[in-house]
């Protein structure tokens, strides 16, 4: 039987305990890497959008069962197919006082689309943003969108007094390297304040007396803290020096579950883990050659050198789901006659780079990061070695997200480690107007790396205002075929949820891998 997202999420989310213990406490989790900003706009990093959902509300939320549902705004409606008006909840108060209103709606979705916000493309069918009184706003469309809400549910609302007074109404852009106020600090609406922030060390959160919505969790304080290395963060977790740790590393996985006091949960994931491809005209690592990867036939040559198996059952301890989409089973435009991987196959490999011109191999750059994906590095150490067998020479790069990204982004790379979640909209038209569409300012703001199909274009133009659902999701099964038959990229997997806590924590989890403190209770 197909997987559908609302089974998916309906098996997921481990219920709190209804009964609130009558004392409060502090929940110290850790994870490997650090948020890259605290800035809304900065980046498009699932893991710190999850962090600064913590200080920061949109106008609709996902609840426990990740459905949509009324936050900073109480309702909407459409007022003709490219104008949609939102009514917006009354008395809220950001953290520092400042009260909630339609100014602050305005100035932010005008920073969200701003041509320097990173993170644009989570909001790329708005042109436009207009206050109709002080609680209501429209949002101005470039054409019909079925998924705006989903869209809505990833853009944080900030103060616009907060940010005049700060110099922060233009976003900040780790891939440009722009930095504000609002990089390192944080005023919003959400269940919890930011009281404090060391980048690479921790971030302290105490909870919002004031938040207009009832608390689920029992919390007074949160402390995030990066800890790169597995061992010393598996060490935190066993001595008790931390409560809960996001991943759990999975060679740990047993270990950590047969200690008294602490349990594991695993499951599913959306994220699927891939290899994204340079397609200028010459590649990084071999300057004033042609690109030898703009061939089909050498892009099919590396997926067949892949053993994804082996992948899956030693690097990922048999854990993961080996995939041929850039989208999950749960995910909409998934389809399984499309997610077929290609064989490992070495002999089949070096014919295709012979066919191509390539019966030595040739060289190239593959790069990815140390912390953002279970076993990125090591991952990409066994694909270095793979593709050795079949002459492809490789530059391996390994580095922090933090660098990673912004050279990613600023299309720096070969081959690179990507991870896609499909959201914010958790449905397949985000790897279609992100990854897989032309980067024109509007689309494709990330893909960095020349990928260019007018076919593909033509899909997500349609798409996006296609407001027939079946109609709709044939053009991304469409993409996705094309995306697979080119080998457009190189999935590898989905990689799977695993936390690890202490017996004392209740806390959901999610098949987005977000963190979401508010739902957590800490007992004693």
């Amino acid at each position: 039987m197909k997987t559908t997202l609302k089974s998916l999420l309906a098996g997921l989310a481990v219920l709190v305990p209804l009964s609130a213990p009558a004392f409060a406490e502090t929940l110290r989790w850790s994870a490997s890497g650090d948020v890259i900003s605290y800035d809304p706009n900065a980046q498009v990093d699932s893991f710190t959008q999850s962090v600064q959902h913590m200080v920061f509300d949109p106008l609709v939320r996902r609840n426990k069962e990740l459905k949509l549902e009324p936050a900073l705004a109480t309702s909407w409606e459409i007022v003709e197919p490219t104008r949609w008006r939102f009514k917006l909840r009354e008395g809220v108060k950001f953290h520092e006082g400042q009260l909630f209103n339609a100014d602050d709606v305005v100035a932010t979705i005008q920073r969200q689309i701003d041509p320097g916000s990173r993170n644009r493309e989570n909001l790329s069918t708005v042109t436009g943003v207009e206050k109709v009184d002080d609680y209501t706003v429209d949002l101005i469309l470039r054409g019909p969108y079925p998924l705006l809400l989903n869209d809505l549910a990833a853009i944080y609302i900030m103060s616009k007094p907060w940010m005049e007074e700060h110099d922060a109404l233009k976003p900040g852009n780790t891939a440009t390297g722009v930095v504000t106020y609002a990089s390192n600090h944080a005023n919003g609406t959400g269940p919890f304040k930011l009281k404090s922030y060391e980048p690479d060390s921790r971030s302290i959160f105490e909870v919002n007396k004031d938040w207009w919505d009832k608390p689920e969790h029992n919390l007074t304080e949160v402390e995030f803290r990066p800890i790169a290395s597995d061992a010393t963060r598996v060490a935190a977790l066993l001595s008790g020096e931390v409560d809960m740790i996001a991943p759990v590393p999975l060679q740990d996985v047993d270990r950590i579950a047969s200690t008294d006091g602490l349990k594991v949960v695993e499951n599913p994931s959306l994220r699927t883990i891939m290899l994204a491809l340079n397609f200028k005209k010459e590649l990084h690592a071999a300057p004033g050659v042609a690109n030898p990867m703009l061939n089909v036939k050498v892009r099919q040559a590396l997926w067949h050198a892949i053993d994804l198996n082996t992948i899956q059952k030693r690097l990922m301890r048999g854990k993961s789901r080996v995939a041929a989409m850039l989208v999950a089973p749960a995910v909409t435009g998934h389809d399984d006659a499309i997610d077929v991987p290609l064989d490992y196959d070495i002999d089949k490999a070096k014919a295709l780079l012979a066919e191509a011109g390539y019966p030595d191999g040739f060289k190239t750059g593959l790069s990815c990061s140390n912390d953002r994906y279970i076993a990125d590095e090591q991952i990409c150490l066994a694909i270095s070695s793979m593709w050795a067998k079949i002459g492809v020479q490789v530059d391996l790069g390994v580095e922090s997200k933090t660098t990673y990204f912004p050279r990613m982004d600023n299309g720096e790379l070969d081959v690179y480690m990507l991870g896609w979640a499909s959201l914010p909209p958790m449905d397949g038209f985000s790897v279609l107007q992100a990854l897989l569409a032309t980067n024109d300012g509007t689309y494709g703001g990330s893909n960095p790396n020349g990928l260019s199909d007018p076919r593909i274009d033509a899909l997500a133009r349609s798409a996006a205002v296609e407001l027939d659902e079946a109609k709709r999701v044939d053009m991304l099964k469409e993409a996705f075929r094309i995306t697979h038959d080119e080998a457009l990229f190189i999935p590898l997997h989905q990689q799977p949820v695993a936390w690890a806590m202490s017996n004392k924590v209740d806390i959901p989890q999610f098949p987005d891998e977000y963190v979401r403190p508010w739902f957590a209770k800490v007992n004693q």
